[in-house]
């Protein structure tokens, strides 16, 4: 507060002053701070409702699975001009022809790996990172790869916050052999077939599931698994995914 010593009606004018514009910095900054906190409460809601109308509502029980899917910020793995669409019941595109789940495949994904919470994972087709931080959240370690090096770039400072996820940026088709054998292991783009080194990769006993098909609604989700060397395949449900993208030779 300003003083002016014997002037006393300047100095009561002053203190007015002084009052009205602390009075307006503080308004200021209590708005400014309520107008924060509804952001985090916001995407907190959106995905409580997601959870419970589109993922629990639709048959997913696996307890770990609905608490990851409620801890994990959805919207944090999207550009921020999307972050009000990313609890919709629905993908959404990241470029490069590529997109984040529906909310419902990612749990339904991750629910029929039969996670414990010790085992090894690869996944295929790292994308936006959301399918890495959940499965990161369940279990033990997580190998995720993607192809396509601008996605790579732009995904790796997002999954810094996991310890126990590494990434590399190479076809997946090849799975990633230098880690193998794997406990389970999830591919989140369709090929036309189910790509032996990724079966050869699987260990005995362990589970895959992976999107099969051409491009459109002709692809089925499949639950792989593999018992005394031999492969059972178990349809989950039709299913759209992207292709998986190969490396061009």
């Amino acid at each position: 507060m300003i003083l002016i010593k014997n002037k006393s009606s300047k100095y009561f004018l002053i203190q007015r002053i002084s009052i009205i514009i602390l009075s307006i910095l503080l308004v200021f900054f209590m708005s400014s701070c309520k107008s924060q906190l509804p952001v985090k409460d916001k995407y907190e809601s959106m995905r409580a409702q997601m959870v419970k109308e589109q993922i629990v509502v639709r048959g997913i029980g696996d307890k770990k699975v609905i608490e990851t899917m409620l801890k994990v910020p959805r919207h944090l793995f999207l550009n921020k001009d999307q972050w009000d669409y990313a609890y919709d019941d629905s993908p959404l595109p990241i470029g490069e022809g590529q997109t984040i789940s529906q909310p419902y495949i990612v749990a339904l994904m991750t629910e029929n790996l039969k996670l414990s919470g010790n085992e090894k994972v690869l996944e295929i087709g790292t994308g936006s990172g959301y399918q890495a931080a959940i499965l990161a959240e369940i279990v033990k370690d997580v190998y995720t790869v993607e192809i396509i090096t601008s996605l790579y770039e732009g995904v790796k400072s997002k999954l810094l916050q996991y310890p126990n996820v590494m990434i590399s940026n190479h076809d997946g088709y090849y799975g990633w052999e230098e880690f193998a054998p794997f406990d389970r292991i999830i591919v989140t783009a369709a090929p036309d077939h189910i790509p032996q080194p990724l079966v050869t990769q699987l260990k005995d006993g362990g589970i895959m599931i992976i999107p099969v098909g051409p491009p459109g609604w002709n692809q089925i989700l499949w639950k792989v698994t593999k018992e005394n060397g031999n492969i059972i395949t178990e349809k989950i449900t039709d299913v759209m995914f992207v292709p998986l993208t190969r490396e061009i030779k």
